[in-house]
């Protein structure tokens, strides 16, 4: 009785079936991805925006009643970092040997970037705040708390969003020349990424254009592709 053959034997074998299965899952995977690092990311941030005061020079008072629905808010970003880094791999295999080195290297590494800056902001946010739950006094009378209150908002809300705002300009760009996205999405994240830039920070809100951002783009790569038959997902490349 024969034994069954390995997924490389059937690669050899049949090539065409392996890409074809390759351009059919891609775009879904990228989609799916993105639409969980949006959902999981707007979640955090709006939890942050309901709970704490915009201005970092607060006294501390939302402490007592808020700590635990931004613990909980912090605890989504690892989850939606991982969702983050898939979305940014399966993009990159989305745009194959299209891909320019030059804004593919910017591309990765202000992605790679704001996703390290994302995470420090949390971590600090978090210690802080574990600090309050074990010593709530020794926090505000150190001057703790007015020190990482501080370092949270000017990580996650001057260079954080500044890195987010260079992966849009990236990935806008690159999809211009690919058409890997409509064009009027392209040009709609262009502006959106220079409203992150000038903004320097002074918009608590303007926090969540970026997932907002990537959140239409999955949205729409996921109804195109599911959208089209079959056999013209496994040939094609997403529509202009």
């Amino acid at each position: 009785m024969p034994s069954p053959a390995s997924p490389d034997q059937e690669a050899t074998v049949n090539p065409k079936m392996t890409e074809a299965q390759k351009r059919l899952t891609t775009p879904r995977a990228a989609a799916v991805a993105g639409i969980l690092f949006s959902v999981l990311l707007l979640t955090s941030l709006v939890l942050v925006q309901i709970s704490v005061p915009a201005k970092p020079q607060d006294a501390g008072d939302w402490l007592a009643g808020s700590w635990k629905t931004v613990t909980l808010a912090l605890n989504l970003v690892p989850f939606a970092g991982i969702a983050f880094l898939w979305f940014i791999g399966v993009l990159r295999d989305r745009l194959g040997t299209n891909e320019d080195r030059f804004f593919a290297t910017v591309f990765l590494g202000s992605g790679l970037l704001f996703l390290a800056m994302l995470f420090a902001s949390a971590a600090v946010a978090g210690g802080t705040l574990a600090i309050f739950g074990t010593s709530p006094g020794l926090l505000i009378d150190s001057g703790l708390y007015s020190f990482g209150r501080t370092i949270t908002y000017e990580i996650m809300n001057v260079y954080t969003m500044k890195m987010a705002g260079v992966f849009m300009i990236t990935t806008c760009t690159l999809s211009l020349r690919t058409g890997i996205i409509p064009r009027w999405m392209a040009i709609l994240g262009l502006a959106l990424a220079l409203f992150l830039i000038l903004s320097l920070g002074l918009l608590s809100w303007a926090s969540l254009v970026f997932p907002l951002w990537v959140l239409l783009i999955s949205v729409y790569v996921l109804m195109a592709n599911l959208g089209r038959p079959k056999s013209e997902a496994t040939t094609t490349g997403a529509p202009d």
